[in-house]
């Protein structure tokens, strides 16, 4: 190689767009070697170096690290490894983004204290197990012991208890992951959790009074009192109170031997039912329960439950 082909390190970085401390710096580090040393000692480059140090640039704007691309120049590794190695990196930036984004929008909204930003986002980086282990307390919680010894247990609550449960997928929306923080915050909710179980007991012993299968007092809610609201039937008017006497009848009927046969004492338990019934958190839960499974969202009930809290009282 004669002289015309070799160029100082000042030159090289003019003909590279870098500084000299970074061609320094890329010599030093045996990135680049230097073709030739003219009689003084200082460093001589050829045509090489200036393609090594552009594919150099060129990698360090996909974000290597030096020792990544010390190993394609040295040939270790193709350039379609290093395509494929950044695109997975760039997915996983990317998730940490929408996890971060999710996280911020849901302490925005709630308007959350440094204790519950730390709670947020501890809920938002569970792993997928520690999310199972999460909702199966929650779950075990509400229907563990009833009628057929836990939630594992294979009947009727078993069945609804995986109906209940979320099931975040590998890469969620945001929508999603704000979805799954307000879920898992509710499922931490003791006095929630007490909601449920409440409502599980009730409906465990109401069933075992007639030993036979029959329609949930939602049902009955839906069936009699959708009708009364669309009609738009005030809760305290005469039609009204012919719906609840078919209402007090029929689930006196359902719970025979959990309540007392005289109609005040059912009606009493069933204005209690129907309070619980009527907690937000119950179809809030459900809301996103179906966000986070990616599920159409669930048909709301809570103006014929309301109504009927009204009617009853």
């Amino acid at each position: 190689m004669n002289g015309d082909a070799l160029w100082t390190i000042g030159e090289l970085a003019r003909r590279t767009g870098l500084t000299v401390k970074t061609v320094r710096f890329y010599s030093d580090q045996g990135i680049v070697s230097p073709a030739d040393r003219n009689p003084a000692g200082h460093r001589r480059y050829g045509p090489e170096a200036v393609a090594r140090l552009e594919l150099v640039r060129t990698l360090r704007e996909l974000g290597l690290g030096l020792p990544a691309i010390r190993r394609v120049v040295e040939r270790e590794l193709t350039p379609a490894d290093v395509a494929a190695a950044q695109a997975e990196a760039i997915d996983l930036q990317i998730r940490v983004l929408r996890l971060r984004r999710a996280v911020l929008g849901a302490v925005a909204r709630m308007g959350s204290t440094p204790e519950e930003l730390t709670l947020v986002h501890r809920l938002a980086r569970l792993t997928e197990d520690e999310r199972g282990r999460l909702i199966g307390e929650f779950l075990t919680g509400v229907f563990g012991g009833i009628e057929d010894g836990g939630v594992g247990g294979g009947g009727r609550f078993a069945a609804v208890a995986r109906s209940l449960t979320p099931e975040l997928p590998e890469e969620p929306s945001v929508e999603q992951v704000e979805a799954w923080v307000e879920l898992a915050q509710l499922a931490g909710d003791a006095g929630f959790r007490a909601l449920l179980r409440g409502l599980a007991e009730a409906e465990a012993a109401e069933a075992a009074g007639t030993g036979l299968p029959r329609p949930g007092l939602a049902v009955a809610v839906r069936e009699l009192a959708g009708p009364a609201v669309a009609a738009g039937v005030e809760p305290g008017s005469a039609e009204a109170a012919a719906v609840v006497a078919v209402l007090v009848e029929r689930y006196g009927r359902c719970c025979a031997g959990a309540v007392p046969g005289d109609a005040g004492a059912v009606r009493d338990r069933l204005a209690e039912r129907l309070g619980a019934m009527a907690d937000p958190r119950r179809e809030r839960y459900l809301e996103l329960l179906a966000v986070v499974n990616g599920w159409a969202a669930p048909e709301s009930w809570a103006a014929e439950v309301d109504w009927a809290v009204r009617a009853v009282a």
